[in-house]
């Protein structure tokens, strides 16, 4: 065989250093996760920002390169599950198809999601129908991995095969796997929210912001994951950088809670505050309340217990909400917390269309709430009272 093609089966057309090699597989990875952030994710599914038509062609045609997944398939499959968090239909909740499958089978249950083409229909209105999207990514969406097969080959010879099999199971493995299941199975939570969605750590490069997922689930409409001081979210830095040369428009960021002193009584400011921000007004109750009355009183209880008091119990099972329950009856200052966090998640979550009915369900909660004379609750109503939102940044 010769030399020179040797040389081309070794190392390709480019016969790269393995130190250049590594950085092409870097940037290439990360290409990737940025066209599933920030286009499949933050643009075309929760609209929360708008990019130029050449960028999001660019987002589309690397997600078809590099993945060969379909636009319309990923947004709808996406926004099922925010719409059936943890239940039975979620399409990856490790909560229903343990944290195994999702971390292992990411890949299988998205495809088994694809196949149910009535939440498909249903939920993936608003995606690409152009002429290339019906004749070329939709109908030949594995032509798009394949051709990226030879590219990789053409240019690093055996190697880029290599390349190709990391590039091919950078999504499956970070996205299906990690954020999909450890994203909903460990790590910590700045908001209480109705899932069990948590950020992973405050910051990985790698992927794009996503580990910041219980942020996301908090305000799902938001271009910005990174929402405390020590957290940084990699993907809100790339779009910053594109609205500067105007290739991006940030639609919707999560809303500033501002608190107002020396307010009566809660008014439409506090409703509109409170509406916005809810799962940050349970998580105050929790940290402001619960919490010190359980550190006052020196009280021991069991981390999924505690964690119960701070979400209502709501993933408890029939034994250890039983045993809650037991060890509230025990303890009647921690039942008449518990028993007003339940009354104020009944009043957000109701949602009514009749603001003035909710503001007075609000108002009588603040009342009696300070007439218990637990001095926590009186100073959580009082900030309560004075909640609004900071003004948007034009």
């Amino acid at each position: 065989m010769p030399a020179s093609l040797l040389d081309f089966l070794a190392g390709g057309v480019l016969q790269p250093s393995w130190g250049a090699l590594a950085v092409y597989v870097l940037v290439v990875t990360q290409l990737t996760i940025f066209a599933v952030t920030l286009y499949l994710h933050r643009s075309m599914t929760h609209r929360g920002v708008e990019f130029h038509p050449a960028i999001n062609h660019f987002f589309r045609f690397w997600t078809w390169l590099t993945t060969s997944m379909i636009t319309r398939e990923w947004v709808a499959i996406h926004r099922k599950h925010h719409a059936t968090c943890e239940t039975e239909e979620d399409p990856h909740s490790p909560l229903t198809k343990g944290i195994g499958n999702v971390f292992w089978r990411g890949v299988e249950l998205y495809r088994e999601a694809r196949s149910d083409r009535a939440s498909i229909e249903k939920y993936g209105k608003g995606c690409p129908d152009d002429w290339i999207e019906r004749h070329v990514y939709t109908p030949h969406a594995t032509l798009g991995p394949t051709l990226l097969l030879f590219i990789n080959f053409g240019l690093f010879g055996f190697a880029g095969v290599a390349v190709w099999a990391i590039q091919m199971l950078w999504i499956p493995f970070w996205a299906a796997g990690v954020v999909n299941g450890i994203g909903h199975w460990w790590g910590y939570r700045n908001f209480e929210t109705t899932d069990k969605a948590t950020n992973i750590t405050p910051w990985a490069f790698w992927i794009g912001g996503e580990e910041l997922h219980n942020n996301h689930h908090a305000f799902p409409s938001s271009a910005k994951f990174a929402l405390r001081k020590f957290e940084f979210d990699i993907g809100w830095t790339v779009i910053q950088a594109l609205q500067r040369v105007g290739l991006a428009k940030v639609l919707r960021v999560a809303p500033t809670l501002d608190v107002r002193p020396n307010i009566s009584m809660p008014d439409r400011e506090t409703l509109k505050a409170l509406l916005a921000i809810r799962f940050q007004a349970m998580t105050d109750y929790y940290r402001k309340v619960t919490l010190p009355a359980l550190r006052a009183n020196d009280e021991k209880l069991p981390r999924k217990l505690r964690k119960g008091l701070a979400d209502g119990g709501r993933w408890l099972d029939d034994e250890k909400r039983a045993r809650l329950q037991a060890w509230l009856a025990d303890r009647p200052h921690m039942a008449t917390l518990a028993e007003y966090r339940q009354r104020l998640q009944q009043v957000l979550d109701e949602r009514s269309n009749d603001a003035q009915a909710t503001l007075q369900k609000l108002h009588d909660w603040c009342v009696e709430a300070e007439a218990t004379g637990n001095h926590a609750l009186q100073q959580f109503s009082a900030r309560l009272k004075g909640y609004t939102l900071v003004p948007a940044q034009a």
